[in-house]
């Protein structure tokens, strides 16, 4: 359907910007190419306007597969790299998913197409401030983003039955295990700073932990407390 996309200046203001349709289609047809076969998770993708989740400076790269930088030093992941995240958490329509690191709200937004609920998380209040806003754009009523220590969950909020984290570990907490429901899927990156890391998929069963290697990915690691600036 041919209109227009919202946008959220860096105040949160609504904005107007041309219609993208062709431009999420194409970036679509090149998931499906890499190999991203799961159609719910490409339609999710097709309906979010990445756009609204990167400054202006780097609009015209927004539906390019590469990963930029947003607010407070952090980084938005490539469209593939979301991709195939969410696609590896198998979310159902009844499910709960707690995110791990909000960043630019984009994935969360993604996921919200797909979940019931969707809790983010994120140390900067900047982030989380921006990502509400963007969600508030979007009408998004089905995810909420909150400054929280990863590290830490959202007991209050949980068990979840898919978490996934956008930064790396060493290794999972215990307090992430216990939020998870059994039988749920738990994803993230398994690694050192400055190394490739291993995506892996980890699942819940009689409180063991099975897990899957993905695939090789590079992020940031999680880093503990609130930030108390920004």
């Amino acid at each position: 359907m041919a209109g227009t996309t919202p946008s959220v200046d860096q105040n949160g203001s609504s904005s107007t910007l041309p219609d993208e349709t062709e431009a999420r289609a194409a970036l679509v047809l090149g998931l499906r190419q890499r190999g991203v076969g799961a159609r719910d998770v490409l339609s999710a993708i097709e309906r979010v306007p990445r756009r609204l989740f990167l400054s202006a400076r780097h609009h015209g790269l927004a539906y390019e597969d590469a990963a930029l930088p947003i607010e407070c030093g952090q980084t938005v992941s490539a469209p593939s790299q979301v991709a195939f995240t969410v696609q590896a958490l198998d979310i159902a329509s009844e499910h709960a998913v707690l995110e791990i690191g909000t960043g630019s709200g984009y994935q969360a937004a993604v996921i919200a197409q797909l979940a019931k609920r969707v809790e983010t998380l994120d140390r900067f209040a900047t982030l989380t401030d921006l990502a509400s806003r963007r969600f508030s754009a979007l009408k998004l009523q089905n995810v909420k983003a909150r400054q929280v220590d990863g590290f830490e969950g959202l007991r209050k909020k949980g068990p979840y039955d898919r978490i996934v984290v956008t930064a790396a570990v060493p290794e999972v907490p215990d307090s992430w295990v216990q939020q998870l429901k059994p039988g749920g899927y738990l994803v993230a990156a398994i690694g050192r700073p400055k190394e490739v890391q291993s995506l892996i998929r980890f699942q819940k069963t009689e409180n063991v932990m099975t897990a899957e290697n993905l695939m090789p990915v590079r992020t940031v690691m999680l880093q503990p407390g609130l930030a108390k600036k920004l």
